[in-house]
């Protein structure tokens, strides 16, 4: 089991000896002017994180309604221009160029036309997908959380619909627990069916926990250490077969702590 956790967990000497992954979660490593890639503080962070060796993996930027997110960093992906296709470029060659296998991507908003926007957010994954094709790193689309109605691909029947759709090897997907808990209110056994039906597209896995249900607070997306809401992490053994890089999205090296003991404890027989 490879662990892993984001970079906005801690500094990486902190995250070094609990986990042998990092993230790197573009929208808060302050390598961008608005959306101009900063070269030289892009090498200063890959320098600092080259000293503990550790595994990578990408987290792209997307779109979010938190005020605190860089304007000049939103990307919907169901509306995309010559400024979102170099940044998502842009995180598809720093994968490239770290040996990262993942670059964890944000599905699109519903607009007025829910089929329109969703073809157009296929069509522009297609694109995408060809362009990680190229750099030999594989997407992950994320599953986005149900307490939120303008999120495409909350449901997994939709988010597989939707990588079968670009159909390409390039093109898989991230299951974020806590998005599902959220989707399914908190209950199991809706949970467990969730994982039944995405499961043969997970490359890559985020793990954070929350109460099940909407909240004024981020929806309810709280990025809770795993145990401190009510996700049943017992149905991450459904993917006997998954070997990729379970990542902790959490926000402190404590909840770090907590949350690979539940790991731990969801995995005992």
């Amino acid at each position: 089991m490879i662990l892993g956790a984001s970079s906005f967990a801690g500094p990486p000497g902190d995250l070094k000896g609990h986990v042998e992954s990092i993230e790197l979660y573009i929208p808060k490593l302050g390598i961008y002017d608005g959306s101009a890639l900063e070269t030289e503080k892009l090498d200063r962070v890959l320098d600092e994180i080259s000293i503990y060796d550790f595994a990578i993996t990408v987290h792209a930027p997307y779109s979010a309604g938190d005020s605190r997110y860089p304007s000049a960093l939103q990307i919907v992906t169901a509306r995309m221009g010559k400024r979102e296709y170099t940044l998502l470029e842009e995180s598809i060659a720093l994968a490239n160029r770290t040996g990262a296998p993942v670059v964890v991507l944000h599905p699109g908003r519903v607009g007025p036309d829910r089929e329109k926007s969703f073809f157009s957010m296929v069509k522009n994954l297609s694109t995408l997908a060809s362009i990680a094709e190229d750099y030999g790193v594989i997407l992950g689309l994320e599953n986005k959380e149900g307490t939120d109605t303008s999120n495409f691909c909350c449901e997994a029947g939709e988010l597989s619909r939707t990588i079968e759709a670009v159909n390409s090897g390039y093109l898989k997907a991230t299951f974020d627990i806590g998005h599902a808990n959220l989707t399914c209110g908190g209950d199991p056994g809706k949970l467990r069916e969730f994982v039944r039906i995405l499961q043969k597209h997970i490359i890559h896995i985020h793990l954070h926990d929350n109460g099940g249900q909407w909240t004024e607070k981020y929806d309810g997306d709280e990025h809770m250490a795993p145990g401190k809401g009510c996700a049943d992490f017992s149905v991450l053994e459904l993917l006997s077969g998954y070997r990729g890089v379970y990542n902790f999205e959490v926000f402190s090296l404590e909840d770090l702590c907590f949350g690979k003991k539940t790991l731990e404890n969801a995995f005992k027989p």
